[in-house]
């Protein structure tokens, strides 16, 4: 069984990736499932490096444990950011990363407008305070509006909105290079345009937050 397992090094990525899920089994759920993603990742890129050079099973073993203790410690951190931005805003943890949510109570503008208001301006601050302490997060602004006005108009109107949000987060620490803006426009409601509330609801920025693996602190 031994030397079947050595002459297959795909199989012994696989049954590594394994161990290293059950060595982070004290940690969330989602640590774990990044802990073990970040296992079979890297017994594969391992195991692809390993037959390069002539040690397969090395190679293989090596790269699972590395890439779980990576993926285990983007989960951590992820969970942590989460926590944090919770605090000043709707925040959900999503599979690839985390999606925070400035609905018009959080975030508001001037009608026809990307002025941001002061009071939101406020919570932007504190929200650039806890992104900054993150330099792995890879940032997607986008904006949308309710169906109110042109089409057109609304998609521009989402993007301007989304760049103000941008400027902000940015102008106070954020580096802006992880920042990527996007307007939606009214193509992406959350509810019916059919009252003031669902309309309310439908004008938001969201922020999408994934990570850069090369830039996660050692």
């Amino acid at each position: 069984m031994r030397s079947l397992l050595l002459g297959r090094p795909h199989v012994l990525a696989l049954g590594v990736a394994i161990l290293a899920v059950i060595m982070v089994v004290g940690c969330g759920t989602r640590t774990k499932k990044g802990a073990g993603i970040g296992a079979v990742t890297g017994a594969v890129a391992g195991a692809v490096v390993g037959h390069q050079t002539g040690h397969k099973t090395e190679g293989a073993i090596i790269g699972a444990l590395a890439g779980a203790a990576l993926g285990g410690a983007i989960g951590n951190r992820l969970d942590k950011q989460a926590e944090e931005l919770a605090a000043i805003a709707e925040t959900r943890r999503t599979e690839q990363g985390l999606v925070v949510t400035l609905a018009s109570n959080k975030i508001s503008f001037a009608t026809n407008s990307s002025q941001v208001s002061e009071g939101s301006r406020a919570t932007l601050v504190e929200m650039a305070g806890v992104l900054k302490k993150y330099p792995e997060d890879l940032i997607l602004i986008a904006g949308h509006t309710d169906s109110d006005g042109a089409a057109e108009y609304n998609m521009k109107l989402s993007e301007l909105r989304a760049q103000a949000v941008g400027d902000i987060l940015a102008t106070n620490g954020v580096p802006r290079e992880t920042i990527t803006i996007r307007g939606y426009g009214e193509t992406q409601p959350v509810a019916p345009n059919d009252s003031p509330a669902n309309k309310a609801g439908n004008r938001r920025v969201e922020l999408t937050i994934t990570v850069d693996e090369s830039k996660v602190p050692e």
